[in-house]
Formats: C-alpha cells, structure tokens, sequence
C-alpha cells in the first residue's frame, strides 16, 4: 500500500522554543490550581482564594461533570469567568491534525490480519502510519511489543521493519503473527534501555506510546547515531528513574523562569483516559471512595491531616464491604481502630469526598494538555537542537485515544 505524503506542518525556527516558553509561563502563573491533587487535599488553598468557583464546581451534577471532561475547552472558557488567564487555553494547546479520517482507515491492518490486535490499537496504528507516510527508510520499531505497529508499517511496501522488545515471549507471538501473515518484520528480544546499545545505521526510529525514559532514549540515541529520522507518540511521561523532570533542550534548560514539575505532577498530563464500562468505573468510584473514606476516618482518630496512601486492596474485599476494607487498610498501616466505629457515616463521608474530588479535578485538567505540550515542545526543540526538521501535531482524534501527539522529526 502507498499512502499521500502528508503536508508539511513544520513550525519555523524558533517557533517551537517561544511556544514552550508560552506554555511554561502561563502554567507557571497558575500552579496553584493544578498543583494541587484533590485527592490529597480536600480544601485547596484556591478554594478558599475563590469560594464562588469552588461552590460552582461542587455544585455541578454529574452529567455536567461528563460534560466538561469530554469538553475541556467549553469549560476553560466557563472557567475565565473567574480565572481570566483560562480564556487563552485554546490558543495554547492547538495543533494540526496530521492525516485525514480516511486516511487513517486506508493504512490500519484489515481486522483478518489484526490477529491479537485491540480494536483501537489497530486503528492507532493505521492512523500513526498515515501521519508518517511514506516511509523511506528501514525502520526500528522501539519496545514494539507483538508488533502491531511493526506489521502495519510493513504493509506500506518492502522497507524491512526491525522491532526491539525486552519481553521474549512478545518478541516469539509477535515473529509468529509476522510469519502467519508473510509480513517483512523481524522482532528481536532487546532492552533499549541497555548501556551499551548501538543504533543500527540508517534505520529510521518510530514508536506508538513508548512510556516516559523510554522514549527520551530513542530521543537521545537516534539522534545522536545521526539517524534520518524519529517519529514517535510519547505517553507516561511520569515513567521516570529522576524525581522531577529535567527538560531535553539547552534552551528550555536555561530558561530563568522554567518550571520546576516533579515526578508525581507529570501524572497529570495522563489522566485522561477513554470512557471505560459502566461496570468498571463503577468499581473505580467505589475503591476511590472507600480510600477517601478510609483516609478521612484516620485523620479524625490521628489528627494527621495529610493523606495516608495504602497499597492495592485484594479484590475479595471490594464484596466484603467498606468496614473489612478499613479493617485491612488499618492493619496495613499500623493503625489502631476503637471498639465502635461507625462504618456507614465514614463511608458516606468516603463518597461526599468522591464527590468533591471528581469536582475539583475537573479544574486541575484543564492543565493537563498544557502540561504535556510543555514536555512535548521540549522534545521538539531538543531535537531540532540535533539537526532536525519537527513537526508536532495530532496523529489521531482523542476518543481513539488521548495520547494523540506525534512528533516526526526528519534529519537536516
């Protein structure tokens, strides 16, 4: 198959940098509201700054709430009624959209072929090849899995598609799926986090959702074995060994005025996600609320009013109800109970925080697109930095999934 060259929407020079620079200040100027995690704490110091915004956001009926998270841009615009900063939102996180509907239909695997392939994720795939079409150069497919993306690119023509995966038993379905259908794709067991790995000359690297160092690697390997081209979807950004990040460039690294994000705040940038089943997010609001309720109860008996984390709870507790739930959750965390608790008040103070917190989560996500295009925009000028052309824009509509930004970056 050949698809179009997609048009060229690279950014002049020195547009990259003064859009980060954009995106780093305002979300400078207002930290307060997404800094903190409303999980974590239940009176936010905004809420007490602005008292009529927290009322209207708790305020908000559920299918408000649904509303607003699917249209963040409708509620940045609600928002600067209070916060007039929020009317420039649209501004900051518009990007071009890099292939056509049907483009992307054209290039994904027929669902024959999509043997162990996710719906979505066959449909991801066709959408990143007709972002990147056409291919010139071998490819390397970084932590490729089974090699879904790998089998969809070699359907373009006979460029030779080399995957490197550290888990073997991938590497053996994704080789046999390859043979099955008489795919061009050689998978290989590799840690791309190796010390000692060497690009192979003159393949092109691509990745679809490679996670936080794992994609700063091929950044920072490829580019420096001077390979033609990058084209990667990053994801995770929070999957990290540091404990903050570090921007990639020189430039944003010596910016006075740069944001200082730890680890735990660039969960943010991922916390959009598909709507799941009714059954599934049922399930999450109540393990979210029997943790709220858990964590509001040991701040009554403690007087600790930080938020107390507990690990993941055995499934068979979710059938045993709130009180063995807290009973476990106590032991865990060495805290001694009173004879008499009562359960059902502490749950139902579990779910009003539930409540408040879905709440007031919706405005801390309206700075999470701003978040990641922060970090992203630093990808893009680090690799110019290198030698490259970039173009940054969005390889696939959100609702097939959130984590739609492609950067394609193509030796100078």
């Amino acid at each position: 198959m050949t698809l179009p060259p997609t048009a060229s929407l690279h950014q002049a020079p020195d547009c990259f940098y003064s859009r980060w620079q954009s995106v780093n200040d305002w979300l400078l100027a207002k930290a307060g509201f997404w800094r903190p995690a409303p999980f974590m704490e239940p009176n936010p110091v905004w809420s007490l700054t602005y008292p009529e915004l927290a009322d209207w956001l708790e305020n908000l009926s559920e299918q408000d709430c649904e509303t607003y998270q699917q249209q963040l841009p409708q509620l940045a615009d609600v928002l600067s009624r209070w916060l007039p900063g929020l009317n420039r939102y649209r501004e900051l996180v518009a990007l071009p959209g890099l292939a056509s509907a049907e483009a992307c239909r054209d290039a994904a695997l027929p669902e024959v072929a999509a043997v162990d392939m996710p719906g979505r994720k066959r449909l991801q795939a066709g959408a990143f090849l007709a972002a990147v079409a056409p291919l010139t150069h071998p490819v390397l497919d970084w932590c490729c899995g089974k090699g879904h993306l790998s089998r969809t690119l070699a359907r373009q023509g006979d460029i030779g598609v080399l995957g490197w995966e550290w888990d073997p038993a991938l590497v053996d379905d994704g080789n046999r799926l390859a043979g099955r259908f008489q795919d061009s794709v050689r998978l290989c067991t590799q840690d791309v986090m190796a010390p000692e790995l060497i690009w192979p000359k003159g393949r092109q690297g691509v990745a679809l959702h490679a996670c936080g160092d794992l994609h700063r690697r091929l950044m920072a390997l490829g580019s420096a074995a001077g390979a033609p081209r990058l084209s990667f979807s990053p994801c995770c950004y929070h999957l990290t060994a540091a404990g903050k990040y570090t921007p990639m460039a020189a430039r944003t690294r010596a910016y006075p005025g740069r944001l200082e994000v730890s680890q735990n705040e660039l969960r943010l940038a991922v916390q959009e996600t598909v709507t799941a089943p009714a059954r599934v997010r049922l399930q999450t609001g109540q393990a979210s609320a029997w943790r709220l309720g858990f964590d509001v109860l040991q701040r009554a008996l403690t007087g600790n009013q930080t938020y107390l984390p507990v690990p993941s709870h055995p499934v068979r507790l979710n059938a045993e109800g709130f009180e063995a739930f807290c009973r476990w959750a106590a032991e865990r965390k060495q805290l001694a109970l009173p004879a008499s608790v009562d359960w059902a008040h502490w749950e139902h103070r579990g779910y009003q925080r539930h409540r408040q917190v879905r709440r007031h989560e919706l405005l801390r996500h309206v700075f999470r697109r701003p978040l990641e295009l922060w970090m992203v925009l630093d990808y893009a000028v680090y690799l110019e930095e290198q030698g490259y052309r970039v173009t940054l824009g969005r390889f696939c509509d959100r609702s097939l999934t959130p984590r739609n930004l492609l950067l394609d970056a193509v030796r100078g």
